[in-house]
């Protein structure tokens, strides 16, 4: 989130908050507060913040406009989600990356890229959830995401050293399982659109999804997050079971859902449930 008590002074970087300015304007954003992350800036000095979380607004500025926002800003968000043990920060920080990508919210993006870091995303995995997305929401929101994460890079002197290569290591393919999708994709459409279909087994399946930069578990979570995010149901059925099959578990899977309704509002959640629940009830039933 982008606020801090109003002790704390505003961080002011002209780049970041013209990137911002330009991308979304007036949008609000969330607050933050009371955390370990959070505990460990306010300790830092002004002049040595080089790795503060970025702010935007204040809970002053919220409370100005929403008293009512403060108040569940700081207890239903800050105090109960972020406290759920259902999953690690880490986790968290990853679902909600996904989830602002996934929306464009760009607001949003430099506290919690920053956040993520903190909360030990390596900067290389951070960068590859971008480039995942770039597939998953689209090249635009991977784009806004960029602009972004370029000056968090900058502050924090992280390099292109440290970043994933343009041909990164592939992990190992089952093929038996790509064979088993690709015959079926194409069974379905390769007639409606041969190149959607072979673009598919070729860049994704075959390259994307085999880059070493990013766990097969969170690679899955971050697709999953990013479809329930952006409300495309369809998706959710195969993505789920492939993450589950890649170690996520149920609980994990089952809390994504309570977090993302933070983050892409009640309705993306509950849209997904019907098909999260089925999921679940067939994979009770092998």
């Amino acid at each position: 989130m982008s606020v801090q008590p109003d002790s704390v002074q505003r961080i002011n970087t002209p780049t970041r908050r013209d990137v911002l300015k330009a991308a979304m304007g007036g949008m609000i954003a969330t607050l933050w507060g009371g955390s370990p992350a959070y505990a460990e800036e306010e300790r830092m000095t002004t002049t040595t913040k080089s790795y503060a979380l970025p702010s935007v607004l204040t809970y002053d500025d919220v409370r100005a406009v929403s008293p009512a926002l403060e108040h569940y800003t700081k207890v239903a968000l800050l105090d109960g989600l972020w406290q759920r043990p259902e999953l690690s920060p880490r986790d968290r920080s990853i679902v909600t990356v996904a989830a602002l990508i996934a929306r464009i919210q760009t607001i949003e993006m430099p506290y919690h890229f920053a956040l993520a870091i903190n909360n030990d995303v390596k900067p290389s995995e951070l960068s590859e959830i971008i480039t995942h997305l770039a597939f998953y929401s689209g090249w635009a929101n991977a784009m806004s995401a960029v602009a972004v994460a370029k000056d968090i890079f900058h502050q924090r002197g992280i390099g292109i050293d440290q970043l994933p290569p343009a041909k990164d290591k592939l992990l190992t393919l089952n093929e038996e399982a790509e064979r088993q999708r690709a015959t079926q994709v194409s069974a379905n459409f390769g007639a409606t659109s041969p190149g959607l279909v072979q673009n598919t087994t070729d860049l994704l399946f075959r390259d994307l999804w085999l880059r070493s930069a990013l766990a097969p578990r969170d690679r899955s979570l971050v697709t999953v997050s990013a479809l329930i995010a952006s409300g495309q149901v369809a998706q959710i059925t195969y993505h789920l079971r492939r993450a589950m099959d890649n170690g996520l578990t149920q609980g994990q899977a089952s809390e994504v859902l309570t977090h993302i309704a933070f983050y892409a509002g009640w309705p993306n959640a509950f849209s997904a449930l019907p098909v999260v629940k089925d999921v679940f009830e067939k994979l009770q039933k092998h």
